[in-house]
């Protein structure tokens, strides 16, 4: 029987390997295939070693001060976010969010309420089997296919350009910031 990660039940240093294994427990097994490739990656500076057989050096911390090179580039990116580009990208963003966010939710609890609130309304037949709380429901459908239409519209012709655009200024600048042209 096989688990979860591809290993076979019983081989490897689990509880449930059998007791004849030649391995100890608690001591990896490395010729076992495993389905999830991340399983043995380790973080960087933690126990994996170089080439040499040494240690691999640790990463220095990312909220730790840098200067140079990388200090420059994060200020490119506070530069970015401060420019009148990209606070435009998001406030096309907001302005569609927002609303539409705020007129969907109203929507959804509308529906909830007169579903618990007023069962008679949506009992009524509008034809044959099929009553207001069938339509209101399948309408709730609708206008969730219908938001993630106009969402995806309004995305491709009013922000993914100048999207595109400042991700690839901020490229740019990053990149002469680190020294490299290229």
């Amino acid at each position: 029987m096989q688990s979860s990660n591809d290993r076979a039940r019983g081989s490897g240093d689990g509880p449930e390997s059998s007791g004849g294994s030649q391995e100890e427990h608690g001591t990896p097994s490395h010729d076992a295939m495993y389905g999830d490739p991340w399983y043995d990656t380790l973080a960087s500076g933690w126990g994996e070693l170089d080439g040499a057989g040494m240690p691999a050096s640790v990463v220095p911390s990312a909220r730790g001060e840098q200067s140079g090179p990388s200090l420059r580039a994060r200020d490119v990116y506070v530069e970015v976010q401060r420019s009148a580009a990209f606070q435009e990208v998001r406030s096309r963003y907001r302005r569609f969010v927002v609303p539409g966010v705020v007129t969907f939710l109203v929507w959804y609890v509308g529906y909830v309420v007169a579903a618990t609130a007023a069962p008679g309304l949506m009992a009524r037949p509008v034809a044959g089997a099929v009553n207001v709380g069938m339509l209101a429901g399948l309408g709730q459908f609708l206008t969730t296919f219908l938001l993630t239409w106009a969402y995806a519209r309004h995305a491709r012709l009013r922000r993914d350009r100048a999207a595109l655009e400042l991700r690839w200024d901020t490229q740019e600048l990053t990149r002469e910031a680190r020294g490299g042209a290229s």
